[in-house]
C-alpha cells in the first residue's frame, strides 16, 4: 500500500510540480553580537520568490517552562540601496533579520525560530539557539590599584602613586622618553585619578603629563573582557582633563576593554578617538558617568571591525549656539550654523551601546557611521547596535541617525527637542530592520521628521510620537509603521506624511495623524504599480494627493484602523510656534502623557516584545501609554544641570 501512495504522490507531482522558486529553503542562521539587553538574529533563505514565506519567534530564560512570544522576523531581499554620484548600489539579499527586546542582561535566554511557507519548506524549518545577554562592564575583583595624581598636588599619596595618567599607564618618562613603556598596564589595572586638573602645556618639551606636542593620551594596552583596564575618578573630587585645545584627547584606537569613568573631559575636538575605517578600531570601550563640555566629538569609531562599545550615563556638551536653533542646510531660512561640534557618538561595528546620556549644542546626535556597501564579512557589518533613553537637546542637523547601518539597529526611547533639519534618519539602511520604537520627537521645523533617504531598506516605526511634519519625499523600501503619532505644526502648505513607497510590501495600519488645518492635502501617497514588488524609477514625483484619511484608506487599502487626531489627546502639549523656527523648546516644559479616554487611547494593536504591558482594552498610540511611567530620559547616575 505505501509503495502504491508513493507512486501517486510522484504521478502527481510530475503533474502538478511544486514551484521551487516559491517555496523556501532555510540557508544559514547567524546569532548577533548580543548587546545589555537585546538579542539580534539572521536567517538566509532561498526561493520565496512569491514573499509569503513568515518567521515566527519566541523565547524564554533559560530553564523557565513557558515561551514568549516576540515580534517576527523580516523578511528582506531584493530591496535596492543606491546612490548614483557616489557609486553605491546594493542588492539586499535574500533573508530574514530581526531582534528581541528589552531583555535583562547577563541572562541566557533560549529562543526559537520557526519558518513557514504555505508553498512548501525544504529543509529544517526549526532553529534553536540558546545566548546570553552581555552584562555590564565591570572592574575585576583582585585588580591591581595605581594611584594617580595631579602635578599640583601636595597632599599624601596613596601608594603606588604617580603623577599623572602617562606614569601610570606606561610607566613612561618625559621629552624623548614618553614613549617608552617599560611597566605598562596590564588586564585587570585599575587607575584612580584623585581629584584635581589635568592640564599639560603641550608646546612644552618634556612636560610634566608627557603631552608634548599633539596633547593626546595615546593608549595601547590590551584589557580582557573579564579583566578591563580600568581609568577612574577615586571619589575625593572632581577628576578634569583638559585637553589644551588638542584636537584629540584620548586615543583608544588600538586600546582594547578599557573603562573610563567619572571624569570630566573638556576643551578638545574630540574626547575618545576610538577608530579609523580600514585602519584599526577598539574593542570593548566604555565610557560611563563622564563629562564632556566644550567638545566637538565625545567618543567615535568608524572601524567596521569595533565591537561591544557601552556609552552610558554621561553628559556631553558641544560648542553650538544655545540660544537659537540654527540650520545648517538651507542658512537663507534658518542660519547659518558653523560646523564647531560635530556629533556626540559615531559607531561602527557590532554590539554597541549608547544609553542614558544627555546631549546637547552638536551638529548630530548619536550616529551609526555612514559607511557605504556592507563588507561581505559578517562580522564587519554595522549589526545589533542599541541607541536607546538618550535625551539630546539642540542639534542643528538630526538627532539620531542609523546611516550606514545594517541589521537589527535599534533607536528605542530616545527623547529629540530641537533640530534644525531632520528628526530620525535612515540614509541609507541596507536592509534592516531598523527599527525606530518609542522615540518622542518635538519642533522639527523643516517638517522633516524622517528622513530616509538613499534608498533606505527596512525601517520599523513602532510607537513613537512624533511632533512635526514628514515632508521628506525620497523613496524608501520595505517600511512598517503601527501605532505611532504623527501631529505636525502648521507649516503652510504641508501635508502631514508622505508615503514614499519603493516597495509594494510597505505597510501602515493603526497610526494617528493631525492634518494640517492650513495645507489642501493632508497625505502624498506613492507605491510601485498594481502586481509590482518594487519601482525605483519613480524617484520623484508620481504622488497621489488626499485630503483625508478615509480617502487615503480608500484608495490604498492602507491605514484601515488609523485615526485622525488634534492635540487635545495630550493632556497638556501645545504645538511650536510655526512662525519662530529658530525658538529652543526645554523638554522639561513639555508633557507629552496622553488624556484619559482620547481618541489616542486603546487606538493601537497589539505588538508582542514591544507593547505586552499595555493597560487598557488594547495599546495606546504614540511613545507612552496612558497610566505608566515616563521613561528615564538621560543619566541615572549623574545630574543635568
Amino acid at each position: 500500500m505505501r509503495y502504491i501512495q508513493a507512486f501517486f504522490f510522484l504521478l502527481l507531482l510530475s503533474v502538478f510540480p511544486l514551484s521551487a522558486a516559491d517555496t523556501v529553503t532555510p540557508g544559514k542562521f547567524v546569532v548577533e553580537r548580543p548587546t545589555l539587553i537585546c538579542l539580534g538574529f539572521e536567517w538566509q533563505i532561498s526561493g520565496d520568490d512569491n514573499r509569503n514565506s513568515t518567521v515566527e519567534v519566541s523565547y524564554r530564560k533559560t530553564g523557565e517552562s513557558g515561551w514568549r512570544q516576540a515580534l517576527p522576523l523580516l523578511r528582506l531581499g531584493g530591496e535596492r540601496v543606491y546612490r548614483k554620484d557616489l557609486y553605491l548600489d546594493y542588492t539586499v539579499p535574500d533573508m530574514f533579520a530581526g531582534s528581541i527586546l528589552d531583555l535583562e542582561p547577563d541572562t541566557e535566554y533560549e529562543a526559537r525560530f520557526q519558518l513557514r511557507d504555505p508553498d512548501g519548506v525544504r529543509g529544517n524549518p526549526i532553529r534553536t539557539v540558546k545566548v546570553r545577554t552581555r552584562g555590564e562592564p565591570k572592574a575585576a575583583p583582585g585588580g591591581r590599584v595605581l594611584h594617580v595624581y595631579p602635578p599640583v598636588w601636595r597632599g599624601e599619596k596613596q601608594q603606588p602613586a604617580f603623577t599623572g595618567l602617562k606614569e601610570a599607564y606606561f610607566g613612561s618618562g618625559h621629552g624623548d622618553w614618553n614613549v617608552v613603556s617599560e611597566r605598562k598596564v596590564g588586564p585587570g589595572d585599575i587607575i584612580l585619578l584623585h581629584a584635581g586638573l589635568y592640564k599639560g602645556d603641550r608646546f612644552k618639551y618634556s612636560d610634566t603629563l608627557g603631552l608634548d606636542f599633539d596633547g593626546a593620551y595615546v593608549l595601547t594596552a590590551k584589557g580582557t573582557p573579564e579583566r578591563p583596564i580600568v581609568i577612574r575618578a577615586a571619589g575625593d573630587g572632581e577628576v578634569i582633563f583638559d585637553g589644551d585645545g588638542a584636537h584629540q584627547l584620548f586615543d583608544v584606537m588600538a586600546a582594547d576593554y578599557h573603562i573610563f569613568e567619572g571624569l570630566t573631559i573638556r576643551n578638545t575636538d574630540v574626547a575618545f578617538f576610538a577608530g579609523l575605517k580600514d585602519v584599526l578600531g577598539s574593542r570593548g570601550l566604555t565610557v560611563r558617568n563622564c563629562r564632556m563640555e566644550d567638545i566637538g566629538i565625545g567618543v567615535t569609531t568608524q572601524y567596521a571591525g569595533s565591537q561591544d562599545f557601552y556609552i552610558a550615563d554621561n553628559i556631553m556638551i558641544g560648542r553650538d549656539d544655545r540660544y537659537r536653533l540654527l540650520g545648517w542646510y538651507n542658512p537663507g531660512i534658518y542660519g547659518a550654523n558653523r560646523l564647531r561640534s560635530y556629533y556626540a557618538v559615531k559607531v561602527y561595528g557590532a554590539g554597541h551601546v549608547v544609553c542614558h546620556n544627555y546631549i546637547a549644542y552638536f551638529h548630530d546626535g548619536v550616529d551609526v557611521c555612514t559607511h557605504g556597501s556592507p563588507d561581505k564579512e559578517e562580522d564587519r557589518q554595522a549589526v545589533s547596535i542599541d541607541f536607546y533613553n538618550n535625551d539630546i537637546h539642540l542639534m542643528a542637523d538630526d538627532f539620531i541617525e542609523a546611516d550606514g547601518g545594517v541589521h537589527n539597529i535599534r533607536v528605542m526611547r530616545n527623547r529629540g527637542v530641537n533640530a534644525g533639519q531632520c528628526g530620525l534618519s535612515a540614509q541609507p539602511v541596507y536592509g534592516g530592520p531598523a527599527y525606530y520604537i518609542r522615540n518622542v520627537l518635538y519642533h522639527v521645523p523643516t517638517g522633516c521628521a524622517l528622513k530616509f533617504n538613499v534608498k533606505p531598506a527596512g525601517v520599523v516605526l513602532y510607537h513613537n510620537t512624533i511632533i512635526s511634519e514628514n515632508t521628506n519625499g525620497q523613496i524608501f523600501s520595505n517600511g512598517h509603521s503601527r501605532n505611532n503619532l504623527y501631529l505636525g505644526r502648521d507649516l503652510p502648505g504641508r501635508e502631514i506624511f508622505r508615503f514614499a513607497n519603493a516597495t509594494s510590501y510597505s505597510t501602515y495600519d493603526y497610526n494617528g495623524y493631525r492634518p494640517n488645518p492650513k495645507a489642501k492635502d493632508q497625505y502624498l501617497w506613492k507605491s510601485p504599480l498594481q502586481g509590482a514588488l518594487r519601482d525605483y524609477e519613480r524617484e520623484s514625483g508620481g504622488f497621489q494627493a488626499f485630503d483625508s484619511l478615509a480617502a487615503l484608506r480608500a484608495a490604498t487599502g492602507q491605514e484601515m484602523h488609523g485615526v485622525e487626531v488634534d492635540y487635545d489627546i495630550f493632556e497638556n502639549l501645545r504645538p511650536p510656534d510655526p512662525d519662530r523656527p529658530h525658538a529652543v523648546y526645554d523638554a522639561r516644559d513639555l508633557d507629552f502623557r496622553l488624556r484619559a479616554g482620547s481618541k489616542a487611547v486603546d487606538a493601537g494593536v497589539r505588538l508582542p516584545n514591544v507593547n505586552d504591558d499595555y493597560a487598557g482594552k488594547a495599546p495606546d498610540l504614540g511613545a507612552y501609554e496612558a497610566g505608566k511611567a515616563a521613561p528615564i530620559y538621560g543619566p541615572r547616575t549623574i545630574q543635568v544641570k
